[in-house]
């Protein structure tokens, strides 16, 4: 196998090849043409394009399962270089909407409505996975759904519809209880303060809307002078997560992913904030043997799993400042990727 006499103890970050299916659209990117020139939406730009084709090396003939399908800009992307690609998405309307490219490739392209944390269950000898962690632009435009602050709208913020809702969790949820979400989810410093209030106000008025909740954070604590971002931006991040078990999902997914895969397989991994990257970045390294030795292991310690993965070099990946000016949303933006190698999946994995 590809890079076999590396000791597995010591796997290398190494370059992965770039595919020849990303070459166009990095030269438009380049040249500042847009993308809907290659099929794809303006409205819904997928994020690191030509990066994630790279990273999968998406060929003609190979299986690859998008775990996020959203507006479909991977999935097409990986249609037209010649694959046949699983899309799976847990949000009913995101699925209705993939009926044309489905119509479009009706031989290649499998749509279901599923969580990516179970993509196992649909999909195995998998050639590659991609999945783009977090809220799609498709959801945030939707104002019903409740995800973003540009509109008043129901606190609902369900990916699936299904569960307790943004509004249900401010309602039941003890002070300590949201503090720790907005904390831990959030990375909000004032999460105590924001808990205390929202507790004391819920008293007398629910929390229903998002620009009720918008309004009570800019007052409670507001944003410092000069700065663009609304001051409940990380309030309705931490929601949403808690909402839709976000990191719990990503974890679940990952593990998946590897079950999934066959050797030689590729998973790349697109996250928005610092607490999906962590979670990837600890899984790639703890799956790839970074950092261990056999040799430096104590009498009677068991020797660790073998290497799972093989992570390529010159991680993570950010947006230029191209991509940036044409869509806000890549700002934040990390890719990681990583080849399945032949080693069982971890037994942890489960």
């Amino acid at each position: 196998m590809l890079f076999s006499t590396i000791p597995s103890e010591a796997i290398a970050y190494l370059p992965f090849p770039q595919s020849g299916a990303a070459e166009e659209l990095r030269a438009r990117r380049k040249v500042g043409l847009d993308l809907s020139c290659a099929g794809i939406s303006l409205s819904h730009i997928p994020v690191l394009l030509p990066e994630v084709l790279d990273a999968l090396a998406v060929r003609p003939g190979g299986l690859y399962l998008d775990g996020t399908f959203g507006a479909g800009g991977y999935t097409r992307a990986m249609l037209e270089a010649g694959g046949s690609v699983i899309a799976l998405d847990r949000d009913p309307t995101a699925i209705a909407g993939g009926a044309a490219l489905a119509a479009e490739f009706p031989d290649r392209l499998k749509l279901i409505e599923a969580r990516f944390g179970e993509l196992d269950r649909h999909a195995g000898g998998l050639d590659g996975v991609a999945l783009d962690i977090g809220v799609s632009s498709m959801q945030l435009d939707q104002a019903e759904r409740g995800f973003s602050l540009r509109f008043d709208a129901p606190l609902d913020m369900r990916m699936s519809g299904e569960g307790r809702s943004a509004a249900d969790i401010l309602a039941e949820s003890s002070e300590t209880e949201l503090a720790d979400i907005f904390y831990h989810l959030g990375e909000e410093r004032a999460s105590r303060r924001l808990a205390r209030a929202i507790v004391n106000d819920r008293e007398s008025e629910p929390f229903v809307s998002t620009l009720q909740l918008a309004g009570l954070v800019a007052r409670v604590a507001p944003a410092p002078p000069n700065e663009r971002t609304h001051p409940a931006t990380r309030v309705f991040q931490a929601l949403r997560i808690a909402v839709n078990d976000e990191l719990g999902e990503l974890a679940r997914g990952l593990a998946a992913a590897e079950r999934a895969l066959k050797p030689g397989g590729r998973l790349a991994v697109v996250t928005f904030h610092s607490l999906e990257d962590r979670i990837v970045k600890q899984f790639f390294a703890k799956r790839s043997g970074r950092g261990r030795s056999v040799s430096r292991l104590l009498p009677g310690e068991p020797v660790p799993q073998a290497p799972s993965f093989r992570v390529g070099s010159g991680q993570p990946v950010a947006p230029g400042e191209a991509e940036i000016a044409a869509n806000a949303r890549a700002r934040s933006a990390k890719l990681r990727f990583a080849e399945r190698l032949d080693a069982p999946a971890f037994e942890e994995a489960r």
